[in-house]
């Protein structure tokens, strides 16, 4: 039977004729004619059900999964023997779906069954969210002024405790084969505009890996992942040193530690800066929202829309 809704469903969805070499090739000719004995194969199998719904395909207790049902479900152009197997998969799936399904409806109370009220709450959710999404899309001021980033830090330090110790810091890490290690070493302690172009050129061409933007923030533990440091004690390596070289097996690595600030001290703007653009957003999009729910209610009442009743009797 399988086969044949297989099929049925590729004869649906294609115009050429299907061969089935124990009948006539003649007898396919026609769609008419396929359709036909494809339909009294069904009707005339013990176990094949038809009522209004059309064919049915398959049977879980007293529900019945019809041939409308699965003949969308491959996509066009898909090989004969795929379709079966997508098609016997989805018909085995309904069966257990469906049984689960039974089962739980047989062994719930009808108010554990209710679930109007909770399907009712969760279109009216998602129906708001998608509103709300669209009309802070359109409405919501994104930009967000240095000025404004400032003011806010400013008036909200206490919020700005540093969880972590964070260092500005330039590292280089060269393979021990590298040329020019000595005068690395002296480079990379300078603060002379050339030579730190001479720093940068030398790294393109021979470090491994290095980080030379040494005016923005890094977690220390960052560093740590990239440098073979052993400490105990991080924010006292911190507070003692500033040049540090380390080597391994292959590789020399040279830091240069530009500023440090330890945890439980007030965190840095410059570190905060995206923190607080996302704070100054987020007041921005609730202050929006709030907006809209009250102009909509008042709005609302202003035209009579509104009424409030008690024991079935309107509120004055």
């Amino acid at each position: 039977m399988q086969n044949l809704i297989t099929l049925f469903y590729l004869q649906s969805r294609n115009e050429s004729s299907i061969v089935i070499p124990s009948l006539s090739r003649n007898i396919f000719k026609s769609k008419f004619a396929f359709f036909l004995i494809v339909s009294l194969t069904f009707a005339c199998n013990p176990s094949t059900e038809k009522d209004q719904n059309g064919v049915a395909v398959a049977r879980a207790n007293s529900e019945y999964l019809y041939l409308d049902d699965v003949k969308d479900i491959v996509p066009k152009g898909t090989p004969t023997k795929d379709s079966s197997e997508l098609i016997q998969k989805y018909i085995d799936n309904w069966i257990r779906e469906t049984l689960v399904t039974q089962k739980a409806e047989s062994n719930l109370g009808d108010e554990q069954k209710n679930v109007e009220k909770q399907l009712k709450d969760y279109r009216n959710s998602l129906i708001t969210y998608t509103y709300e999404k669209e009309l802070v899309k359109q409405k919501l001021d994104t930009i967000v002024s240095e000025t404004e980033i400032a003011e806010y830090y400013n008036n909200n330090q206490a919020d700005f405790e540093l969880k972590d110790n964070i260092i500005k810091v330039l590292y280089i890490k060269v393979d021990k084969k590298a040329p020019g290690i000595d005068k690395l070493k002296r480079m990379y302690k300078s603060d002379i505009p050339n030579d730190r172009e001479l720093l940068a050129s030398y790294c393109h061409q021979f470090a491994s890996n290095f980080y030379l933007d040494d005016s923005s923030w890094l977690l220390f533990d960052d560093l740590l992942k990239e440098i073979p440091i052993q400490t105990y004690n991080k924010e006292l390596f911190l507070q003692n040193n500033r040049f540090v070289e380390v080597s391994d097996s292959l590789n020399h690595y040279f830091v240069n530690i530009k500023g440090f600030k330890i945890r439980n001290s007030l965190s840095p703007l410059g570190f905060e800066k995206e923190n607080i653009k996302n704070i100054i957003l987020n007041k921005r999009k609730l202050s929006l929202i709030t907006k809209m729910i009250e102009d909509i209610y008042n709005d609302a009442a202003n035209n009579n829309n509104i009424e409030i009743y008690t024991d079935g009797k309107l509120k004055k």
